[in-house]
């Protein structure tokens, strides 16, 4: 591929994306998505073919960004469960600040196709059948680390998720909401680490 065609296919894709967050995937016609690319709809159609085939692909690149932070931390033997924990909210933090309207459009997504996070990204493998839920369970026996790791991704995500309920009704402003996700990087590892205790 040349590089027009690259530039092309990011171009389709990046408006894929705004359209797909924005309505969902229901919602959305192809036109809508040539629409914000500024090309016509032969020439998305030529590169796609369809817009299943572009939100197949446009999820699949989120959900990596979202899950894609987790598997290499969690499998990684090297590092501590004290570590991993830090290492994830740190990433985790930093990509949803890159990303604020992706936990949303996924959870949001996954509820109409909630078997396709399953089959796309091999969640048993990756994340249940991870080192970190081995370290989880010699650690804590009596909690279930499934429990855990909902409690600690739901502390991640959550503040993105409420962001607009935050910044409206306690009035936050950015740069305070900033502040607290950039605070939240060390808290959430420590409040994890107590119920470890």
């Amino acid at each position: 591929m040349d590089d027009k065609s690259i530039s092309t296919e990011e171009k389709i894709k990046a408006a894929a994306r705004t359209i797909f967050t924005r309505k969902g995937y229901a919602a959305t016609k192809t036109r809508d998505i040539a629409e914000e690319a500024g090309m016509n709809l032969a020439l998305l159609n030529y590169y796609f073919r369809s817009k299943e085939k572009l939100f197949e692909i446009i999820m699949a690149e989120n959900l990596k960004k979202l899950f894609g932070i987790l598997a290499p931390i969690l499998n990684d033997q090297s590092k501590t469960l004290d570590e991993k924990l830090s290492s994830v909210a740190r990433g985790y933090i930093d990509m949803l600040f890159q990303n604020p309207d992706l936990p949303l459009f996924v959870l949001s997504e996954l509820r109409q196709n909630p078997g396709w996070l399953r089959e796309t990204l091999n969640v048993d493998n990756y994340v249940l059948g991870s080192h970190l839920m081995v370290q989880l369970q010699e650690k804590k026996k009596d909690i279930n680390p499934i429990q855990f790791l909902i409690s600690f991704l739901g502390m991640l995500i959550f503040p993105f998720a409420a962001r607009p309920i935050l910044q409206g009704t306690a009035a936050i402003n950015d740069d305070q909401y900033n502040q607290l996700m950039e605070e939240r990087k060390k808290l959430i590892p420590m409040w994890m680490k107590c119920m470890l205790e």
